[in-house]
């Protein structure tokens, strides 16, 4: 298919995140259109054509085009894909709502929890949009800037109905961008929220100086704590040993791109999480998660300690080298 011939796709939220998708599409040869709330940043995207501030140096391709109206945007795609944070997620959702067509897919590639309902994504958006409106979800393992590279990636989609996944997943698909398609929309949307909270625990470890044999290990019983909640929520076990589950566990715990492990990082390292946070300059959700994921383990009634040990750092005020005297400290149990 020309670019002639694709449809437009409106991304709406021009962070790191929807930049790197928007340039991604752009280069499928989609006519791409990025939104995004600060009117003064769009204008800076437009007059650069490129994302100096999270992506330096990476060239807007000639398909991709800012625009300022949210409300023209929306009327004009049929094919929409949310990148906003976690917290923005139910507002952006409630903006486009009057303005999307029946017919029209609306996707994210927001990874996390509603703040303070501890609602999966797609709940959230079934409940604005309602039925009649395909959903679908974008995963990893995935980090921006990668992608935006065009270095060889891997993406999970997930939806209930596997006809738009496989539209979803045309959107992205190219010679160096493989696609896997899913139904478990839960479970998917679950190992792309979890992964952050235990990318935090594995860079305290770091950040306190464990080694590798420590972060294997949380890395392992992260995914079991995941596996766990998932499974509880109607997830499918082997989405969890797959690219959303343990590919982006891995990917997000190892890697110093991850902002989330820089967080964990920064904790072990002795710094203030508000000072960690304004250095980051961007959202790191797995610090909203942790909150989230706590209440909703206790809920549930499933066991996640690490979850615990994160969420008592970063909320009550618990020292890193007392949150893992916690978890040595735990009854050995089987693997």
């Amino acid at each position: 298919m020309t670019g002639e011939n694709k449809p437009l796709v409106a991304i709406f939220g021009a962070g790191s995140w929807g930049t790197a998708l928007a340039i991604l599409l752009a280069r499928n040869a989609y006519p791409t259109k990025l939104w995004g709330h600060e009117r003064d940043e769009l204008e800076r995207l437009e007059r650069e054509r490129e994302n100096s501030q999270y992506l330096p140096g990476i060239a807007f391709p000639e398909a991709l085009h800012i625009e300022h109206d949210l409300v023209e945007l929306a009327r004009a795609a049929n094919n929409i894909l949310i990148a906003t944070p976690s917290h923005a997620f139910r507002a952006i959702v409630e903006q486009l709502k009057p303005h999307v067509a029946p017919s029209a897919i609306v996707a994210w590639a927001t990874k996390g929890l509603e703040p303070g309902s501890g609602k999966l994504l797609h709940r959230v958006a079934r409940e604005v949009l309602g039925d009649g409106i395909n959903i679908g979800v974008v995963s990893g393992p995935t980090f921006a800037r990668e992608v935006a590279t065009g270095l060889p990636t891997a993406f999970t989609v997930a939806a209930n109905d596997e006809n738009v996944a496989a539209h979803i997943a045309s959107w992205l698909r190219n010679e160096r961008t493989r696609v896997y398609t899913s139904r478990d929309i839960a479970g998917v949307q679950l190992g792309g929220a979890i992964k952050n909270v235990m990318a935090i625990a594995a860079g305290i470890s770091d950040g306190l100086g464990f080694g590798a044999n420590a972060r294997a290990g949380l890395i392992t019983r992260g995914l079991a704590e995941l596996a766990r909640l998932g499974v509880a929520m109607g997830g499918k076990r082997e989405t969890f040993m797959g690219l959303a589950g343990a590919g982006d566990l891995i990917l997000t715990c190892t890697d110093n791109l991850s902002r989330n492990r820089r967080v964990g990082l920064g904790l072990g390292e002795g710094r203030k999480l508000p000072d960690i946070l304004r250095e980051l300059g961007q959202e790191a959700e797995g610090v909203a998660t942790a909150r989230e994921l706590y209440a909703l383990a206790k809920r549930m009634g499933v066991d996640m300690p690490i979850t615990e040990q994160v969420y008592r750092v970063l909320y009550e005020d618990r020292s890193p080298q007392q949150a893992v005297e916690a978890l040595l400290s735990r009854e050995p149990g089987k693997e």
